[in-house]
């Protein structure tokens, strides 16, 4: 028998045909059929055909051409049921089955997949950060390679087509959305010169390290407080970071210079992320600007210079009305404004 497939291709092959002149149907007459030679690596499995009693062999794992383009198997059939004493002839019957493996272009494989390596973030631009390996299996065709990019979420790797070489087209950031778990993920493909070509695809991990590049926020930024409270702390605030540990907490909280001999409030720091605003006197209605930096333990440290937004309100009958205090400051506006204009009518 002889039987042609594709490499890299799986099912059934070719169908072996027996003659038995017993009763169809029977034991005697069902044929049962055996590889027993030439599947060292079980490539190959025959199972009978019930409705024509035909041998239907199949490729059960895929055969690669560069390995072998030829393989030769010896099949044995025999029936279900054992034949009647002292006859002449032995039980079975042989046959050679001839499978010609035709050669397919396969795509470019990647050494390894996936790929990792390690990167600070916020490397230079340019930056390499490595070389990728691919491989044609069709030795025998001898084929180039070309690379190119296939997913780059973030767009900021770039691939030489030529040598493989990754370099970056922009800073890497371990805090963006398109990180997960500190590892940035992209693909790659490798196209061989066949015609038509084939592709290969390489995974790349790059797991970025942390560096101190993003200030601590601070929250709340607005708080209230009644004009006549006998309890003067005002807020409790709390400051996050985008980076990791050691540029994160404990966080320094400081208050900025305030104008005027009489300070107005302070800021006590409870731990290593909180501090709390505390009023030092009773405050008239109005909107106060509390200007507060915060600054995280990297190195160099990063500090935060913002402002709280503090109201003071009029509280009665255990209700806060604070529309005075925006009221009041668009009173002082307008005023100042017509004093203003009162002066340069005055003096053009």
């Amino acid at each position: 028998f002889q039987a042609t497939v594709k490499e890299g291709v799986t099912g059934v092959i070719v169908n072996l045909t027996v003659g038995d002149r017993d009763d169809p149907a029977t034991g005697a007459w069902r044929a049962v059929y055996t590889i027993i030679n030439g599947n060292p690596g079980q490539s190959f499995e025959i199972h009978t055909n019930p409705q024509t009693n035909e041998g239907m062999l199949s490729v059960v794992k895929p055969l690669d051409y560069e390995i072998s383009a030829f393989h030769t198997l010896l099949i044995k059939v025999e029936n279900e049921d054992p034949l009647i004493p002292d006859i002449a002839y032995g039980p079975s019957s042989t046959a050679t089955v001839q499978i010609t493996v035709e050669d397919v272009n396969e795509g470019p494989v990647f050494h390894p997949n996936p790929m990792t390596v390690t990167k600070q973030e916020n490397i230079p631009i340019g930056s390499v950060v490595l070389t990728v390996n691919a491989t044609d299996p069709d030795t025998l065709q001898h084929q180039t390679i070309r690379y190119s990019v296939y997913k780059d979420p973030a767009g900021w790797l770039e691939i030489n087509p030529t040598n493989g070489t990754i370099g970056t087209t922009a800073i890497l950031d371990r805090e963006s959305p398109y990180v997960q778990n500190n590892i940035y993920t992209a693909l790659f493909l490798a196209i061989d010169s066949g015609n038509p070509p084939a592709t290969g695809t390489g995974t790349l991990h790059i797991t970025l390290e942390d560096v101190n590049d993003n200030v601590p926020s601070l929250y709340p930024t607005l708080a209230k407080v009644c004009d006549d409270a006998k309890d003067l702390r005002v807020v409790v605030l709390g400051a996050s970071d985008k980076d990791l540990h050691p540029n994160t907490d404990p966080f320094k909280f400081e208050l900025s210079k305030q104008s005027g001999p009489e300070k107005l409030w302070r800021i006590t720091k409870l731990n290593n992320t909180h501090a709390q605003v505390i009023l030092l006197q009773n405050l008239k209605k109005a909107n106060y600007n509390i200007p507060i930096s915060v600054t995280d333990s990297g190195k160099p440290p990063l500090t935060n210079n913002t402002e709280l937004k503090l109201q003071v309100c009029s509280c009665k009958k255990s209700k806060m009305d604070c529309s005075a205090t925006d009221a009041l400051h668009i009173s002082m506006t307008l005023i100042l404004l017509s004093l203003f204009s009162l002066f340069c009518k005055s003096f053009p």
